[in-house]
């Protein structure tokens, strides 16, 4: 399953920042916020354009000034950057100009995501064909997302089900001082399938396996990162006891880390803004196969153009957020 990714090679980078405001304030057990910063990118080639986008959740350490500084970066480098025969075949894939992408700076994930998506983007239009087919992904095959519901109110709660009517699947964040009555709130509501989300909010494994099979009982399907992901330990027992799959998030950012993941997790959350982008997504989702590892495909609160190319990759993931 080889993706066709050769083209000839793109020379105009250009970006713009922007700001995604929420329609009420997303609460999870790292804090509350109202809003995402961003980064538009177009990738241009004879007329034929490119769209990127690099979302920054604050907790992931990268803002506007980090993003443009790289991709200012970024785009002195294509600019200058002469095919060659001595520095690289003729055609150039998109293998090799991640790469050298990649080498700008250590980090930038979501700014070096933004430019594969770009990339993808534009060779798909070259090539005439869907981004999805780069892959090998087949679209008929159904898998249904998941709708998120942040920690909130009583109020706030019962408003976000219904929203939530014409979803299959609900993820509901966890990790608060009122995980029980939360859950209890939403089966009131609704008794549709569920994925719950700790973002390392439990401190004690023991904690943890009870809170676990407490939660298997009311159609949750999975928990993703229940505790820290220094505490490896603790996880790799946890998810020895848990009568469902613990998937890691914080965990596993990049194709590196899924090493420390086997044995420790039943499975990981690839998301493009932490791990690069589609390129690297499809390496980790390879690899992820081999190991045995379930495989969640997420998002970081991204406009359609984020989620769009996530898309691509949905047939190949066991759930998707």
């Amino acid at each position: 399953m080889k993706a066709n990714l050769q083209f000839y090679f793109v020379v105009k980078l250009s970006f713009v920042p922007h700001i995604l405001k929420f329609k009420r304030p997303f609460s999870i057990a790292h804090g509350t916020r109202d809003s995402t910063p961003v980064v538009f990118t177009r990738l241009e080639q004879d007329g034929i354009i490119g769209y990127g986008e690099a979302a920054m959740p604050p907790y992931l350490g990268e803002n506007h000034e980090t993003v443009l500084k790289f991709l200012s970066k970024a785009q002195n480098f294509l600019s200058e950057w002469t095919p060659s025969e001595q520095k690289f075949s003729n055609p150039i894939g998109i293998v090799t100009i991640l790469s050298e992408i990649d080498k700008i700076e250590n980090g930038n994930t979501a700014a070096k995501a933004s430019i594969d998506i770009a990339l993808h983007d534009l060779v798909g239009k070259i090539q005439n064909k869907p981004c999805h087919e780069l892959f090998g992904a087949d679209k008929q095959k159904n898998i249904f997302t998941s709708y998120t519901i942040p920690i909130d109110e009583t109020d706030g709660i019962r408003k976000r089900v219904k929203e939530a009517r014409e979803y299959k699947i609900l993820k509901v964040k966890l990790g608060s001082a009122d995980d029980k009555k939360l859950m209890e709130e939403i089966r009131k509501h609704t008794d549709k399938e569920i994925f719950v989300d700790i973002n390392e909010g439990w401190k004690d494994k023991h904690f943890a396996l009870e809170m676990i099979h407490w939660l298997s009982k009311r159609n949750v399907l999975l928990v993703e990162q229940p505790m820290p992901k220094e505490k490896i330990d603790d996880i790799a027992w946890l998810t020895s006891q848990s009568p469902i799959p613990i998937i890691a998030d914080e965990a596993v950012q990049r194709f590196s880390d899924l090493e420390k993941a086997k044995g420790v997790y039943s499975g990981i959350n690839i998301k493009l803004m932490k791990c690069t982008g589609l390129h690297e997504a499809y390496k980790m989702m390879l690899q992820a196969r081999k190991t045995g590892m379930k495989i969640m495909l997420g998002c970081m609160s991204e406009s359609s153009c984020g989620v769009s190319a996530a898309a691509q990759l949905a047939p190949l993931a066991d759930w998707i957020d």
